[in-house]
């Protein structure tokens, strides 16, 4: 997978799926956890997203995966599937960029965090297209390897809202 580009029909459909998913496992979450399940959400992209994707781009240089990501999904909130999986609007993005700025990863080009899971670790993605998570509740302090691509990264987020993973 390494080395490919993300295709924006290829999220297309993980996003249909990853929905269908949830639709299943939250049909199901009262009984199995005894408490209702949280909202969660497949957001599309809109014309709104699409201007916040821009500016990104405008602001700092990002992985051209990152934008076929936001060119398709607005963002993702998905509580209810593992610890929870957030991915932040591109908006979301550029305010925490402008705050803290890029976060440093090793030997690896710019780093934008783009996602956080429920425990509040970050997940951040490098010029290389590599997405790594924080080992701490903190921008500030390790990263280790999470993925090698966001597509795998969004591959084991579906195979964990299918119960797969």
């Amino acid at each position: 997978m390494s080395g490919e580009r993300l295709d924006a029909e290829w999220v297309r459909g993980w996003c249909q799926r990853t929905d269908s998913a949830v639709r299943t496992l939250t049909s199901s979450f009262l009984r199995t956890h005894g408490f209702p399940p949280g909202e969660n959400v497949v957001a599309p992209a809109t014309e709104q997203s699409h201007r916040a994707t821009d500016a990104l781009v405008d602001m700092t240089p990002i992985p051209s995966d990152l934008t076929t990501l936001y060119w398709v999904i607005r963002e993702v909130s998905l509580p209810d599937v593992g610890n929870g999986y957030f991915i932040h609007s591109a908006s979301m993005v550029a305010t925490h960029f402008q705050q803290y700025g890029s976060v440093r990863i090793d030997d690896e080009p710019s780093s934008l965090v783009f996602a956080s899971d429920g425990g509040g670790r970050s997940f951040a993605v490098t010029g290389s297209g590599r997405v790594w998570r924080s080992t701490t509740a903190s921008w500030f302090h390790d990263f280790e390897a999470d993925s090698a691509s966001i597509q795998e990264f969004l591959e084991h987020i579906g195979r964990r809202a299918a119960g797969q993973d």
